[in-house]
């Protein structure tokens, strides 16, 4: 009888120690935190929401090479004496199996001008140094693409991939809702 039951602890804790996973998850700036990173600690904050219709979501989609996960979009418009310094967007996109999630803020005429990794889920050695993003700042969407001279990281092909995707998408949902509205 004591050998089962040392038996039914020892596989107790066997399948405690094995159904444990590190946790790699890291929280680098909140909401706030980022908002004031984008545009400074006074600078006046305003939300845009934003519902594309079917024809705004099809070019969207086109012009992203993504699909839309929702019909609702926000940017958060950073002012300053009414003057828009820019555009930022908090998107979390899947790497792997686990999200990240990016900043990525806009010029107030919609070039990338900054993107801030605000969590991260993978293990740290997956994730994008601030380095690699600069090669993407200023580039044009259409020039947005591993096959057009951004180059990849070696080791984190998915979390540059999923990167990428979510700063077309946001570079997309500008031209056609924001900048798009300002033609007609």
């Amino acid at each position: 009888m004591k050998s089962i039951r040392q038996g039914g602890c020892f596989i107790l804790f066997l399948l405690l120690f094995t159904t444990v996973t590190p946790s790699f998850a890291t929280v680098f700036y909140s909401k706030n935190e980022a908002l004031e990173l984008a545009f400074g600690k006074d600078t006046q904050v305003e939300q845009l929401s934003l519902f594309p219709d079917e024809q705004q979501v099809t070019k969207i989609e086109e012009l992203s090479k993504s699909k839309l996960d929702s019909g609702l979009f926000t940017f958060y418009v950073g002012k300053n004496q009414g003057k828009i310094l820019g555009y930022a967007a908090i998107e979390t996109g899947t790497v792997r199996t686990k999200p990240e999630t990016l900043m990525i803020v806009l010029t107030p005429d919609g070039e990338l001008r900054n993107v801030a990794t605000l969590a991260f889920h993978e293990p740290p050695e997956y994730q994008p140094p601030e380095r690699w993003f600069e090669q993407l700042y200023k580039r044009p969407l259409a020039e947005m693409d591993f096959n057009k001279g951004v180059d990849g990281i070696s080791g984190a092909t998915l979390s540059t991939r999923a990167a990428i995707n979510s700063i077309r998408k946001v570079l997309a949902i500008y031209q056609v809702l924001v900048k798009g509205q300002g033609e007609n």
